[in-house]
């Protein structure tokens, strides 16, 4: 008897997973209200009264990227912060004893926030064009 067990999806893929469409504006207000900018910065966004916390080091989101950064690891990294840490940190700046230093925000945001708050994060990202190294001919 012969399985084929590499055709079958995971039965936790997040393959046609999607939110609906969110608000830009309302995403970048529910931002504000969470205070996400106490720990975070967004490319080309200025917050007022930012109060950074003292016991966490500020993460860039947004901004030009060599990869995309995904609809479902904006959602991931929200719903579930210590999924993987923030590339380009020292692990101690953004996680203690393995879990993310990111407050859940699972039991306070509601899911119109989180769709508003991808929608938002989302726009702040744009991907750059890889150049390869030109090399002439050998001869």
């Amino acid at each position: 008897m012969l399985t084929l067990v590499a055709c079958t999806p995971d039965p936790k893929s997040g393959k046609g997973f999607t939110l609906p469409e969110g608000d830009i504006e309302r995403g970048q207000q529910t931002f504000a209200e969470l205070n996400c900018q106490a720990c975070h910065t967004v490319a080309g966004v200025t917050f007022d009264d930012v109060e950074p916390s003292p016991d966490h080091k500020m993460v860039a989101l947004g901004g030009a990227r060599s990869k995309v950064q995904t609809y479902g690891d904006l959602v991931t990294s929200i719903i579930n912060p210590s999924h993987r840490f923030a590339k380009g940190y020292a692990e101690e700046d953004v996680a203690t004893g393995g879990e993310s230093k990111m407050r859940l925000y699972n039991d306070e945001m509601t899911v119109q926030q989180l769709i508003d708050l991808v929608a938002f994060l989302e726009s702040h990202y744009s991907v750059v064009r890889f150049d390869p190294t030109p090399y002439g001919p050998y001869h």
